[in-house]
């Protein structure tokens, strides 16, 4: 996925990278936690950069920048991992 060489672009690229990958990096250290409450912190902070990935897509869609049908499915798994990571969240007894 490209998006427009303009300093909005370039922003919006680098908050996606970071938030994006932030997902990955946090569960895997979650998967790690040294105790239930350090798990839920961790899934906790997933949920957070999911959802900011997610908005971050959303305006790329919003502004057209990305076709949709190269978008979209980007978009739907970001949703999808947001679901899961407010239900692991939701569903931690501590």
């Amino acid at each position: 996925m490209s998006l427009p060489k303009i300093p909005e672009g370039k922003l919006i690229r680098y908050q996606m990278t970071k938030a994006g990958t932030s997902v990955g990096a946090n569960y895997r250290e979650a998967n790690r936690a040294r105790s239930k409450a350090d798990f839920s912190n961790k899934i906790k902070i997933c949920e957070s950069e999911a959802s900011e990935t997610a908005y971050w897509l959303e305006l790329i869609i919003d502004l057209k920048w990305v076709e949709g049908k190269v978008i979209q499915p980007i978009y739907k798994e970001s949703k999808e991992l947001l679901a899961i990571f407010t239900s692991i969240g939701k569903n931690l007894k501590l």
